[in-house]
């Protein structure tokens, strides 16, 4: 008789193989997923800073540029308020000058007339000489006509009357011609002087006039250059303007680009949170399989690194017996940095404990296979307190030569260290990129088993190698 039951039957161990196998090789692919979207995200958090940098640049050019028309509305003003003083300034400068020119040119005639006048008494000097010498003649004859009225006696005594008024006005007239003459003569002196004076008035006044020429045309000079001014401004204005529309146009395309770059990297991110899920579901499928009696080719690895912690847990707890540490001093999780150290490097109460307790366990596994790359202890924290000899070399002065050769007392508090450290699990088995410098990157297994002292749950042991 045919059996007719209905209860499943177990999965064949084939299947469970296939199924484990299948989900190393799925992680492998969300682990090169979850890459890409790393590279992905810190691309667009670097244009995004990029976008932002620029948008603040285009900010800085606004209000600059808001700056600059406010200033040239200023300069604007300033200038027309200039121009408006330099023309009224020149009109009073213009007007000074037709005052100059027309005192210059009384003064010149003055002292042109002053010839004139100089020349006319020079005549009447003349005149007023011949008119003293003809008075002096007529004395002589008047006194010569009055001897000869007195030879004459009687019939010349009418004579001699005539003749005596005739001295008597020619005395008059020689006094007068005297008065004259000196009249003439400090007139002359006085129109001297006044022609000196009209001569060095007159050479003022051409001074004034060149200068008020040579004032004039700079005031014109200066008229152009305000003018000139004047029009740059008004083109500064101009293009001032035209920066503010085309910076008023592209600042709504940064805003709308900054939206769209902001949008992918929450996508990105999210995706990112959505791959981090895969790689843990993938991770723990791994581990139902093998716990459901599923065989890897990591089997004799998982077997080892589960042995190894729990060794290390049963050292931790003697030594805790023994007395050479105490159990608060072994889960202590203060960290102290230390100074001068790049990338930082920080101790613990335990870390010179584990110095001289793990190094045995973890040399000897890098014998156990040649694709062991370290094995290495690490708190619940990610605290790697003793790494492998090769990778616990003092700190130099290149911090990228640190970071790959001074790697013990560090924190590694990324998804995969902290997992290892957590991980109450029986093992855990991570795959992720191992960063080998200069942009290239390794796929690495990260295998872990947890640390338990006393029933506490310490940390895990990690080793980790290549596919």
């Amino acid at each position: 008789m045919n059996d007719l039951s209905l209860s499943p039957k177990p999965p064949s161990t084939e299947a469970q193989d296939r199924i484990a196998t299948e989900a190393i090789a799925l992680g492998r692919e969300i682990v090169e997923i979850s890459a890409a979207l790393d590279v992905l995200a810190d691309t667009t958090q670097a244009q995004l800073r990029h976008l932002q940098q620029a948008q603040a640049a285009a900010d800085t050019v606004s209000q600059s540029n808001t700056r600059v028309l406010s200033d040239v509305d200023r300069a604007s003003k300033a200038v027309d308020t200039t121009m408006a003083s330099v023309t009224q300034t020149v009109a009073q400068i213009r007007e000074s000058g037709d005052h100059a020119r027309k005192i210059a040119g009384w003064v010149q005639s003055v002292a042109s007339r002053m010839g004139q006048v100089g020349e006319t008494l020079g005549k009447v000097k003349a005149e007023n000489a011949q008119i003293r010498s003809i008075a002096t003649q007529v004395n002589i004859l008047a006194i010569n006509a009055k001897i000869e009225a007195v030879r004459a006696g009687d019939a010349g005594r009418g004579f001699a009357v005539v003749a005596e008024a005739i001295n008597e006005l020619s005395q008059k007239t020689g006094k007068a011609a005297e008065g004259i003459d000196l009249a003439v003569s400090g007139l002359d002196t006085g129109i001297a002087e006044l022609r000196k004076e009209a001569e060095t008035i007159t050479s003022t006044a051409e001074n004034v006039l060149n200068t008020a020429n040579e004032t004039d045309d700079a005031m014109v000079s200066m008229t152009r250059s305000v003018e000139e001014t004047k029009s740059a401004v008004t083109d500064i204005s101009s293009r001032a303007n035209e920066v503010r529309d085309a910076n008023h146009s592209f600042g709504p395309a940064f805003q709308r680009m900054a939206d769209g770059m902001r949008q992918t990297d929450e996508q990105v991110r999210a995706s990112q949170a959505g791959t981090g899920g895969l790689i843990t579901k993938g991770e723990t499928i791994v581990q139902q399989a093998v716990q459901l009696g599923g065989q890897l080719e990591d089997g004799k690895l998982i077997s080892y690194v589960q042995v190894q912690a729990k060794a290390i847990g049963k050292l931790f707890e003697a030594a805790v017996a023994a007395n050479e540490i105490s159990e608060q001093d072994l889960f202590n999780r203060q960290y102290r940095p230390i100074a001068g150290t790049d990338p930082t490097q920080v101790m613990a109460t335990f870390t010179a404990f584990t110095d001289k307790t793990l190094p045995p366990i973890q040399e000897a596994a890098l014998e156990k296979d040649p694709k062991i790359i370290f094995c290495a202890a690490v708190d619940q924290n990610g605290y790697l307190p003793t790494h492998n000899l090769k990778f616990s070399k003092p700190q130099g002065p290149d911090p990228t030569w640190n970071a790959a050769n001074s790697r013990n007392r560090r924190i590694f508090d990324d998804r995969v260290g902290l997992r290892a450290g957590r991980s109450t699990a029986p093992f855990v088995l991570q795959i992720y990129r191992r960063d080998m410098g200069n942009g290239t990157f390794v796929q690495m297994k990260d295998l872990s088993a947890p640390i338990v002292v006393h029933g506490r749950h310490w940390g895990g042991l990690r080793i980790a190698y290549g596919f």
